[in-house]
């Protein structure tokens, strides 16, 4: 299933089977812990530390992370809906056509993980740790990333539409047909090699033109 284009390439969305299990994640997950076509939904999860747990179709709703840690995480074919991942750790994690839509990422650690048809809508990642992140076919659409660390993130097939780049960094990370021409990047955080191929509209020239030497005359 394809997801609506948003971007010049075309997401494929979680396949989830209409009729689900409800699941209750109330005890203890143990490391290498698997989960299947499940829905999880008005909870919190909290206290939780555990590596390689696997969720395949699978939906989240209306739930809360408290100091959890999920190392080394597989999503495949899941969608969190109105959840609160803030701080969790995910780093080193891999998601297959994962869905995050209203969610709240604030400080979210996922450095060094490889994101292939992913769609981050309407969230908030400000000062998200996403270092080294290993991106395909990526968008970020109407997403806050405030503050969000990018450092030598690989992207190929990356959206940002209308999405709030002010004081990102993204040093290391080329940004070569990029298209940033619809976000807000005040103080991106860049060099001139960073940004060579990428594509911003005429307005947001002033916003790089000390990084590029240039002096505007009014």
């Amino acid at each position: 299933m394809k997801n609506k284009k948003s971007s010049c390439f075309e997401i494929l969305s979680p396949n989830i089977p209409n009729e689900l299990d409800i699941l209750s994640l109330d005890k203890t997950i143990q490391s290498e812990d698997s989960f299947t076509q499940g829905i999880i939904s008005n909870c919190s999860i909290e206290n939780q530390i555990a590596d390689h747990v696997s969720f395949k179709q699978m939906t989240f709703k209306n739930v809360n992370f408290i100091d959890v840690s999920f190392r080394y995480l597989d999503l495949t074919d899941v969608r969190f809906e109105n959840c609160d991942l803030s701080n969790m750790d995910l780093s080193e994690s891999v998601l297959h056509k994962v869905e995050m839509v209203n969610c709240k990422m604030v400080g979210t650690n996922m450095t060094e993980s490889a994101l292939r048809n992913v769609l981050f809508d309407n969230c908030n990642g400000s000062y998200g740790l996403f270092r080294f992140l290993d991106c395909k076919q990526v968008n970020f659409r109407k997403s806050t990333l405030c503050n969000a660390d990018f450092y030598k993130a690989k992207f190929l097939k990356v959206g940002f539409n209308e999405s709030n780049l002010q004081q990102t960094g993204m040093s290391g990370a080329k940004l070569k047909g990029i298209d940033l021409s619809s976000c807000k990047i005040d103080g991106l955080g860049v060099t001139v090699e960073d940004l060579e191929g990428c594509i911003v509209s005429a307005e947001q020239v002033l916003s790089f033109s000390n990084l590029l030497g240039l002096k505007i005359k009014s």
